[in-house]
């Protein structure tokens, strides 16, 4: 059998540990038995864990150390040790290509810090952005970006983020050419920031990349199946998220005591269980684990810290269909064709510019 991909994996991140993350890399291996793993972390833990699965030992390999990224590290610190943590490893084993992706549970800071200060940004890309699947009543998910890596972003950030996650929706979602739409107070043009309305401006006039621009959408549109990519900056994004994140609680939890209420709600229980079932599947975040940050000259996926092994066993699928779909060349690909378009229409106006100025009328 040809070597997948192979994956780098922090044991130590999340919030139970090596338990979690190595039956998440026994299910992402039954289902996928060329991937290939580096588990970075204490031996003395992650090696009874996987003594329980011999099924994977010949798929693992084991390096050791006892240092690991606190949920509570600030970034700055966490980037000056991050050689030896069990963190900085696997983000660093990517650098070396001694694995083709890296994938994390722990402090989502300091990961992107570290991240992007081993790897660097890839020409053409200012910031990184943090990209995730949202479920949504299409047919299939949606890419949302940024949640979370960059508070602020002017209009070129944004344009950047479109094409990222355009690529991102063509290589996990299957989609050849992805809706995109930018998050707003509202749907009219004439709404939003002056950095929003610059964005819009520019991504309409990209009609040559594989994407569609659909203009503007607002929050309570985002699971209603209109869109496969939206885009806004990281603050905005962060709290759409976590707030779409409580609302399935919120609903989850609502019924739940609704059919507990009394004899009665009892047995519509019993008759609603397989609608009920298909809800829980559907807003379950394990479901839909693994947000990526785009924009790196390396892959590298963050997982739930609270995921099952279901979750990091998607969080695993996720890395591992980027790297086969080559997804960083994609966006390199799109990003130098929407650079030759800018250039070529800023010597355009520049031309136009000085004919005009020598124009003896």
């Amino acid at each position: 059998m040809t070597a997948g991909p192979r994956i780098a994996i922090d044991a130590m991140g999340g919030d139970i540990g090596p338990a979690v993350i190595v039956a998440g890399v026994v299910a992402a291996r039954r289902k996928d038995p060329a991937l290939l793993f580096h588990l970075y972390g204490d031996e003395a833990l992650i090696n009874p864990e996987l003594a329980r699965h011999q099924a994977v030992a010949g798929a693992v390999t084991v390096h050791h150390t006892t240092e690991a990224i606190t949920a509570s590290e600030k970034p700055s610190q966490a980037i000056r040790r991050a050689r030896g943590t069990s963190m900085g490893m696997a983000i660093n084993a990517v650098k070396d290509d001694h694995a083709d992706a890296a994938l994390s549970a722990g402090n989502t800071g300091a990961l992107m810090a570290i991240a992007k200060l081993a790897l660097r940004t890839m020409p053409g890309i200012d910031r990184p952005a943090l990209a995730a699947l949202l479920p949504s009543l299409g047919d299939k998910d949606l890419v949302m970006l940024d949640l979370g890596a960059n508070t602020e972003c002017d209009a070129q950030n944004l344009v950047q983020f479109a094409v990222m996650g355009a690529a991102y929706a063509r290589t996990v979602l299957d989609i050849d050419s992805p809706r995109v739409k930018l998050l707003n107070i509202g749907t009219e043009e004439l709404k939003g920031t002056d950095e929003l309305k610059e964005a819009a401006a520019m991504l309409r006039e990209a009609t040559y990349l594989p994407m569609r621009f659909d203009g503007f959408t607002e929050g309570d549109q985002l699971s209603r199946g209109e869109v496969d990519v939206v885009v806004t900056d990281g603050f905005s994004g962060n709290i759409a998220l976590k707030t779409a994140e409580g609302t399935a609680r919120f609903v989850t939890d609502l019924l739940r005591r609704a059919f507990t209420s009394s004899l009665r709600s009892k047995a519509g229980f019993a008759l609603s269980k397989p609608a009920l079932h298909m809800l829980k599947v559907h807003l379950d975040p394990n479901n839909h684990n693994g947000a990526v940050f785009l924009g790196l000259n390396g892959l590298v996926v963050k997982s739930h810290g609270s995921a099952t092994p279901k979750g990091v066993a998607n969080a695993i699928k996720v890395a591992a269909s980027m790297v086969r779909n080559d997804i960083t060349r994609k966006i390199a690909t799109d990003l130098d064709e929407f650079r030759a378009h800018t250039f070529a229409e800023d010597a355009a106006a520049a031309a136009a510019a000085i004919t005009a100025g020598s124009d003896p009328a």
